[in-house]
């Protein structure tokens, strides 16, 4: 499950906007906002592109793609 407060908070610090992000790891924006709200999950190679595109490191890449509670 995603912790997408962690992840929101990436984007925001990025300063990217969502339509580019998704565009980015090759899905619509629609898709990254279902992925982003945890109705559907991201693909390995989405998420390797979401860290490197944020500047996301190994241990909060875990807390963001593989927390096991999510707190909204």
């Amino acid at each position: 499950m995603t912790n997408t407060r962690l992840l929101r908070e990436k984007i925001d610090k990025s300063g990217y906007k969502m339509g580019y992000i998704a565009s980015q790891i090759g899905i619509t924006p629609q898709g990254f906002y279902l992925k982003l709200n945890n109705t559907h999950q991201f693909k390995a190679a989405e998420i390797q592109m979401l860290c490197k595109l944020l500047d996301i490191d190994s241990e909060e890449m875990k807390a963001i793609f593989f927390a096991t509670e999510v707190a909204e």
